[in-house]
Order: C-alpha cells, then sequence, then structure tokens
C-alpha cells in the first residue's frame, strides 16, 4: 500500500498505531506485544494482520513463535507514520507503552544474563550446542598470528585463551559481569598478559573504531536480540581489510534451547547470515557448514565470513 489516504485509515486506528510506534524501536513477538499493551492475543493478532495485509509489517517465524517488525516502507508513507507517532507520543499510553517496552527488552537480555552468570566456570564441561572442537578447530585454521582480535559475546573465552598465545592483543567482550571475572581470572593464572576482558554487549562493544583486525562471533549471534546490529558492530570495530567470522548454528526446531541455552534466536539460515553480512557492507561473504552433530536435535553449525572493504 502507497495511497496516503489508505495510509490514513490505518494510523487512524489507536490500537494499530500503537503497535507500530513500539515496531518502529523493536522487532516484537505476539507474546511480547500482549505484555506491554495488555492486551489479548486475539486482539493483538487480529489488527497485526491488517497491518500486515496493509502492508505496513512483516513477519516471520522462529519455531513456534511469531515475530513482528516494520516493512521498509516508501519515503512518504514513512513520513506519515512518523507524523502520527509523533502526533501521540506525549499521551499516558504512549509514555506507558515505552516504559512496558523498555522492560520486555530488559528481560530480554536478563534472561540470556541470568543463563551465563550461571554456567560461568562450567562452560566447557557442560553441553552447548554447537560448541564442538570441530567446528572450534574450523575457526582457529582460519586465524592469522601477530594481530588484535576481539572475541565478541566471548564467554570464558575458550577461543581466546588459544589465540593469545599468538595473537598481539585479544579483546574479550562479554555482558555477563561472571563470565569477565572467572575470564580474566582464567588469564591471569595462564599469564596472558595480552588477553582482556571488557564487560559489554555485542550490539554496542566498548572498543573504538578500525581498532582491531579480526573480529569474531563465536556461537554468540543467536543470543542478541539484534543481530544485524551485532554485526553492524563488528564492521565499526574492525580496521579496513579486516575480517569478522562467525560460528553459530544453523537454523533448527529445538525450541527447547530457548530455555535451556538462554538461546534468543533459533540459528539462522544461511541465506539470513549472508545477508547480515552483505547488509552490513562486508564483502568476500563465505559460508560453510563445519560440523553436524549426531545425535538429536542435530544441531548443524555454519562458519561465515567477510571482509571489510580497504576503503
Amino acid at each position: 500500500m502507497t495511497d496516503s489516504w489508505d495510509s490514513l485509515k490505518v494510523l487512524s486506528d489507536s490500537t494499530r498505531l500503537r503497535l507500530l510506534a513500539l515496531l518502529l524501536k523493536e522487532e516484537l513477538s505476539v507474546a511480547e506485544l500482549q505484555e506491554i499493551l495488555g492486551m489479548g492475543q486475539s486482539r493483538i493478532s487480529s489488527q497485526l494482520a491488517l497491518l500486515r495485509q496493509a502492508g505496513f509489517v512483516t513477519d516471520r517465524r522462529d519455531g513456534k513463535k511469531a515475530f513482528y517488525s516494520l516493512r521498509q516502507l516508501p519515503a512518504k508513507q514513512f513520513a506519515l507514520l512518523q507524523a502520527a507517532c509523533e502526533s501521540v507520543a506525549d499521551l499516558p499510553e504512549s509514555s506507558e507503552d515505552r516504559a512496558n517496552l523498555e522492560r520486555t527488552l530488559h528481560k530480554r537480555s536478563q534472561h540470556s544474563e541470568q543463563y551465563f552468570n550461571l554456567i560461568a566456570g562450567k562452560l566447557g564441561k557442560n553441553y552447548c550446542p554447537g560448541r564442538t572442537w570441530e567446528a572450534l578447530g574450523h575457526l582457529a585454521l582460519r586465524l592469522v598470528p601477530a594481530i588484535t582480535v576481539a572475541d565478541l559475546g566471548a564467554g570464558e573465552g575458550l577461543v581466546s585463551q588459544l589465540l593469545a598465545r599468538r595473537a598481539e592483543k585479544v579483546w574479550c567482550i562479554d555482558n555477563s559481569p561472571k563470565m569477565v571475572e572467572v575470564g580474566t581470572e582464567l588469564a591471569k593464572k595462564n599469564g596472558l598478559a595480552n588477553l582482556t576482558y571488557k564487560l559489554g554487549d555485542i550490539e554496542q562493544v566498548p572498543l573504538a573504531d578500525k581498532s582491531v583486525d579480526l573480529a569474531i562471533l563465536s556461537q554468540a549471534l543467536h543470543h542478541a536480540s539484534r543481530p544485524q546490529t551485532a554485526v553492524d558492530e563488528a564492521l565499526r570495530i574492525l580496521k579496513p581489510g579486516g575480517q569478522l567470522l562467525v560460528l553459530d548454528l544453523k537454523e533448527h526446531s529445538f525450541e527447547k534451547a530457548h530455555e535451556l541455552y538462554g538461546d534468543i534466536w533459533l540459528g539462522f539460515k544461511e541465506s539470513v547470515l549472508h545477508a547480515f553480512l552483505k547488509k552490513s557492507g562486508f564483502q568476500k561473504i563465505e559460508i560453510t557448514t563445519v560440523a553436524r552433530e549426531e545425535q538429536e536435535p542435530f544441531f548443524e553449525t555454519l562458519l561465515a565470513s567477510g571482509v571489510k572493504p580497504a576503503k
């Protein structure tokens, strides 16, 4: 839909406008929208169906969950939407929606953080989907010595503990205070003075622009609320000509991963990973399946790589 009159009709409904104002800020599941707006599923689902039919939103399935996000709209239609949202921004309902959205997003990150705080110190001993030595070995084979490395979403930094023995400098970034504490102690115990742990989020990396030669996202991207933002951040901190390596699960249907492992995403299709890197601006993108587990639920692991343009 691009006709302004039709767009105005869609935006005239208060529930639809509140939904769009939220989706302007974040991709959300139906359950999350229910919690934020305090409305029943049938009401929200019917309005989302109308918005999808009108071309305002798109949806995707992740296991049994349905997530909705704003479509890339024509300029005139997007301007109408922004103006409509701004016109009601000061209303009590809008303020309450924003506060509820903030709490919902905090719960997302808290769930993941609680899981990693719980397993800190045990990560190398317990089962973790996709974290096989076969897969990690493929990643390690692509590494070059005497470079600066950022291990994003590093956990205890099992990969970085190996890299630091040859690399010039290794930064481990993780949003779990306990993981940072455990990793720092491991680095000290192993005498790795060039290995530094920093508390931070992979969607807002606490490193300077163009400061590393290699960025690694090893089984971290499926824990990100915004995977595209995490890939964008990797591009930002890489020097021109630097490389990104992404080791992550191929899309699967093992729903229990949400609860068992704190996963936000049930892996990714090869095409989706490729799109993330391409949209960020990476070149020479390659994606390969590097491991297939022989036991249920038969997780597969993808290795994606891309190079930041030299200019």
